[in-house]
């Protein structure tokens, strides 16, 4: 078990200091795979560990909150990706890596874009996989009110995830991430509100959003804002992909497949 300590992070406020936890594969360039809204655990990355890190130094951290990092109490901020790419960096830079490509997932994605809105000189490139473009998010309310509240209501074996991830106070994870989430949608003006204040399309680094056909957290039309708004990225559907095409069976090979075709072609 891999750990750095930071002074303090703006992703644990009133923290000092803070213990990241992080896994290490491989070796070559940078590559930083940032978790969703709850945890590694539920959507481990043993396909891309395969798959990639024979080409390059895989890092995959635990924010603050999360994991084996600190623990975090009380509500998620409304802007904790911002406060979570912050962290990031921070992370980085006690490891003396001033550069990296960037795999987020879910609110992980999130993270990797504000991170290379902010920082384009730290980004080489970016996945954004199962990306969340609305601040608003009606048509998965029901599924953030319940697990916000009832997260005992989750199936068995995702229980048994969380928990061997977070520990056997693994309920606040969910509980805080839904929370938050219904806080950002009810804080939304107008309802169509983004979560990048309309810079995406400032992005500067190479960019390749990954999405599942299927994503049950997608809401009509996103994506397809998001390849008006982002026309210098690449979008790629991964046809039988949920909202976790990396780690599901049926779409880990076709994702890996559209990411190495992405990597091919950062080559000088």
């Amino acid at each position: 078990m891999a750990t750095i300590e930071l002074a303090d992070s703006p992703h644990a406020p009133g923290v000092r200091p803070v213990t990241i936890h992080y896994r290490e594969f491989g070796s070559g360039p940078p590559l930083v795979f940032l978790h969703g809204g709850w945890g590694y655990g539920v959507y481990p990355c043993d396909a891309q560990i395969a798959a990639f890190e024979s080409t390059h130094r895989i890092l995959i951290p635990d924010r603050s909150g999360y994991g084996h990092s600190t623990r975090v109490n009380g509500e998620m901020p409304l802007d904790f990706h911002r406060r979570a790419a912050a962290e990031t960096l921070a992370f980085l830079d006690r490891l003396g890596i001033s550069r990296a490509i960037f795999w987020g997932h879910s609110d992980g994605s999130v993270i990797a874009a504000m991170l290379g809105l902010a920082a384009p000189e730290r980004c080489d490139a970016l996945i954004l996989e199962a990306f969340h473009y609305f601040k608003n998010k009606p048509s998965s309310r029901g599924f953030f009110e319940r697990f916000s509240t009832r997260p005992e209501d989750l199936g068995e074996e995702t229980q048994r995830l969380l928990a061997a991830d977070h520990g056997e106070n693994w309920q606040r994870v969910p509980r805080r991430n839904c929370g938050a989430w219904l806080r950002i949608a009810d804080a939304a003006k107008p309802v169509d509100d983004d979560l990048y204040d309309g810079r995406l399309g400032d992005l500067r680094a190479p960019t390749l959003f990954l999405h599942g056909r299927l994503d049950p957290r997608t809401e009509a039309g996103e994506m397809e804002r998001v390849a008006t708004v982002a026309p210098q990225a690449t979008v790629q559907f991964v046809e039988n992909g949920k909202h976790s095409p990396h780690s599901e069976a049926d779409a880990a090979e076709e994702c890996n497949r559209l990411a190495k075709d992405f990597f091919a072609k950062l080559q000088p």
